[in-house]
């Protein structure tokens, strides 16, 4: 597992967790969006992602923190080969981690609506399309 600001990302690995993120979803999944949103590079923002033994990047996210304080967890990704494998799990195990006390927000893809549900997400408002895509907001309180 590794994880890091923008700032402490090297040039390689950056490429490595963009590339992935638009083989995924511009490619795979044809959507044409604005993935470099400008959000990566904000200094609150934490990149985690995962590597096989070779130092491929196999699975990635980022954490973000809004303005109000709220922490987004966005852009979870899997390589195609490297699916079913439970490295989504591992990511957001430890972007909960990160998240700590703090309430977190995410919009899920519907057919991932249960791996979020595992880390106390619940929805938090109707399906809405995404690039053709359906999704559902998903919010976790703050831990009382």
């Amino acid at each position: 597992m590794h994880s890091a600001p923008f700032a402490d990302l090297d040039v390689s690995t950056l490429y490595a967790l963009l590339r992935l993120r638009s083989d995924v979803f511009v490619v795979e999944q044809q959507c044409v969006y604005p993935d470099l949103d400008g959000r990566d590079t904000e200094p609150d923002t934490v990149h985690v992602w995962l590597t096989d033994p070779s130092g491929a990047v196999t699975a990635c996210l980022r954490v973000l923190t809004e303005p109000d304080g709220t922490a987004r967890i966005g852009r979870v990704v899997t390589s195609p080969a490297h699916r079913g494998q439970g490295l989504a799990a591992r990511l957001l195990a430890e972007a909960v981690s990160i998240v700590g006390p703090r309430p977190a927000a995410l919009n899920a893809q519907t057919t991932a609506i249960r791996i979020y549900e595992r880390f106390g997400f619940t929805t938090s408002g109707p399906t809405f399309l995404d690039d053709g895509i359906e999704h559902v907001p998903m919010h976790r309180p703050a831990p009382s």
